[in-house]
């Protein structure tokens, strides 16, 4: 455990909530200062990066690799570059302008149960423990895939606050129906590891 995430475990409920808007506010100012916005769903990232009026597709030079963007207008430094936070998949991910003043960048995840931190790795990231995807997009998926994600969310939850997942909980619920069942054993040494 950190330093950070020990300090805030010690903090009221009252101190977590100014740290976590001072967090926030830190974030989105470094997000702001990018020059593309970018949003994600648990499957796709989509990248939207302003460029002069009248640029036309001719006028860029685009790259989508497995773990690699750029887009540049020719001749001039890419607007953005690097290894990618996460592999895409490459033919189901595209490009277009928008209104010849936006690149649109649609980038389809190889694994779409996880978050993005940030677009490229050198950019600054967001905190993913804080996520909360939106209800309508939770209500769209299949009965499996949503249990999986729920799944998923209220494991983070319990990471962030350093306690314990459920596939732990469902360990030591079935243990204390086993130490029910047998009285007569000694558990006192059993340790579960998280």
């Amino acid at each position: 455990m950190s330093s950070t995430e020990k300090k805030y475990e010690e903090m009221t409920p009252e101190e977590r909530e100014i740290y976590d808007k001072a967090q926030k506010l830190l974030e989105q100012e470094e997000q702001d200062k990018l020059p593309y916005k970018w949003r994600q769903t648990l499957q796709d990232v989509d990248v939207t990066i302003p460029v002069s009026k009248g640029t036309r597709g001719r006028d860029l030079q685009v790259e989508l690799k497995k773990k690699h963007i750029k887009v540049a207008l020719k001749g001039q430094p890419a607007i953005i570059e690097g290894e990618l936070c996460k592999d895409i998949k490459v033919d189901d991910s595209t490009w277009t302008i928008d209104n010849q003043q936006e690149v649109l960048v649609h980038l389809e995840k190889s694994n779409q149960m996880t978050w993005w931190e940030n677009v490229v790795t050198t950019a600054p990231k967001i905190d993913t423990k804080k996520i909360q995807p939106e209800n309508s997009k939770l209500n769209d998926l299949d009965g499996e895939t949503r249990a999986m994600v729920e799944k998923m969310m209220f494991d983070q939850r319990q990471k962030a606050m350093n306690k314990p997942d459920s596939d732990t909980l469902r360990k030591q619920e079935v243990f204390e129906s086993f130490k029910k069942q047998h009285p007569e054993m000694d558990f006192s040494n059993v340790k579960f590891d998280q």
